[in-house]
This record gives structure tokens, sequence and C-alpha cells, in this order.
């Protein structure tokens, strides 16, 4: 058994292919290629367009676009007021708030129906003539079958939506003893629940009213006291509005305001008639009799 020659050592692995390998392999690129095919080739950062939606995508916001939820330079925040305006959620002080829609009742996007209570108190004058009345359940459909073809569904919803919606129909349910039929007959008894709920409704519209009430009394004391603030101030202006929280485009509107409020006050208390002591319904005393 010979050994090897270590003269004539074999060939590394990372020689040089041979002649036969180097004319099967493609040619090199120059480098313009190679630049062109490393910028269109995908990214392993970013998937491609074809990549499916589940992916993430990088987070990382493009340099010359600015991040998606934030404001240009230049605006203020989009949900900050200024420094005078009062929160939107909280009434002014000076002012009573405009109505908001409810969500309950939103605004309706088109024309409301024609009144059909004329007609309705035309033909059933017995039920709807007069003070309101707890109806009998299911009344449309009695309608239809004493008026067919005269009320459209939409209109006799509309209208009763209104009708025992108002306040004096809830009293109604609240004390009456039963429903009426379109005879005003009786046509069964109110349930609890029925009347209960009536009476929940009652109880809040009286808290609303009285809140109202008081807000604007409060709003109205306030308009009083700016303006006997701005006829004694001695700051300027814009001090004063600043001062007060009132912006300047408003404060001539709340002082008018005021000064009608004042002059309406000031004839209040003049048509005022003292009270009188009541004349005596004895009549006269009599002179009194001479001392003996």
């Amino acid at each position: 058994m010979s050994l090897p020659d270590s003269s004539n050592p074999q060939p590394s692995l990372a020689s040089e292919p041979s002649e036969a390998e180097a004319a099967k392999a493609p040619p090199a690129a120059s480098p313009s290629e190679a630049a062109h095919a490393e910028s269109t080739s995908p990214s392993v950062l970013e998937p491609s367009p074809s990549a499916s939606s589940h992916e993430p995508l990088s987070h990382e916001p493009s340099s010359h676009e600015p991040p998606p939820h934030e404001p240009p330079p230049h605006e203020p925040p989009p949900h900050e007021p200024p420094p005078h305006a009062a929160s939107p959620n909280e009434p002014s002080q000076y002012e009573p708030s405009p109505v908001a829609t409810s969500p309950h009742h939103p605004a309706p996007s088109r024309a409301a129906p024609a009144d059909i209570g004329p007609e309705l108190k035309q033909r059933f004058p017995k039920l709807f003539v007069g003070a309101p009345k707890p109806l009998k359940l299911r009344i449309q459909v009695d309608i239809q079958e004493r008026a067919p073809g005269i009320f459209t569904k939409q209109a006799l919803s509309a209208f009763f939506r209104r009708y025992t919606g108002s306040t004096s129909y809830l009293q109604a349910v609240a004390h009456a003893p039963h429903r009426f039929d379109l005879d005003g007959a009786p046509a069964g008894e109110i349930s609890a629940e029925h009347r209960q709920v009536a009476l929940d409704e009652l109880a809040r519209r009286r808290g609303n009213q009285e809140a109202r009430r008081a807000l604007e009394f409060e709003q109205r004391r306030n308009r009083a006291g700016l303006l006997r603030d701005f006829e004694r101030t001695t700051l300027t202006r814009a001090n004063f509005c600043a001062l007060k929280q009132v912006a300047d485009d408003e404060l001539d509107g709340l002082l008018e305001r005021a000064r009608r409020e004042a002059a309406e006050d000031r004839e209040m208390q003049r048509r005022q008639v003292p009270l009188q002591r009541p004349p005596d319904r004895r009549g006269p005393r009599p002179p009194p009799k001479p001392r003996a």
C-alpha cells in the first residue's frame, strides 16, 4: 500500500472551477445591470404588491408623508377648543346651549307627512275631540277598517307618535282607569306597566324642566353681573374678555341682552301693586260712649 505523494496535493474545494464549468455558468452582469436588478428585486423587509393582505406591513412611515393622524404644523389640533370657548358638553355660563337632537329621536331626513289630526277629529270626534284619552291598543287597525284607504300607514304612525308622546296624553295614561275606542267607549284597562312607564316619563320631564329653569336663571344672573362689571371696570376690552372668558365678538350681544333683561325687571317691579290691607267688613265702629 503506497502513501499519497505530498508533493502533489489534491485540489481544494474552494479552488477555481474548471474550463467546462466556467462555460456552463451564466455570464457576469455588468455594474449597471446589477444596480437595476437590485432596485427591481423584492425587498426582504417589505412585502411585494402581490403579497397576501394578512402579512404585516412595515410600521415605519415614509420620509415624505406625515403620520396618518398627525395634524399639519400650522393647524391646531382638531378637538382642542380656543381658550375662551366652553367645552361642547358644558353649557355656557351666559347663554343657553343650542337644542341638540336626541339620539332616540333623530332629526327627520325628509319632510314630515301631512297632519291628519283634523280629519281624525272630524271622523271620530268622540275619541279625538277634547282632552287626550288613552287609546285602545292597535287603534290603527280599527281606523283602517272604519276608513279604508283614507289614511296611509306612514301618516298614522307619524300622528300617533306625536299624539302619544305629548305630556297631556301621558298624564291621561297615568290617571285614567281604562282605554277608549273610536266611539269613546271603554276598551280595556290600562296595565300597571304602561301606567308606570307614563309616570316615569312625566317625572323625567319635570326634572329636565326644573334643571332648565335653574340654568336659565343662573345664566340671566351671570349676564347681569357681566354688565355690572363691564360698566365699572378699568380694564381694556381684550383684558376684560379674557378675565370673563367671553369671546370679543360675543360681548356686545351679551351686554345688549343684559340691558334688555334689566329693563324688563324694572318694568315688572314698577307694575307690582303693593299689598293693601283688606277693608273691615264689620263696618265702621260706633263712637265711644261718653264717660259718666
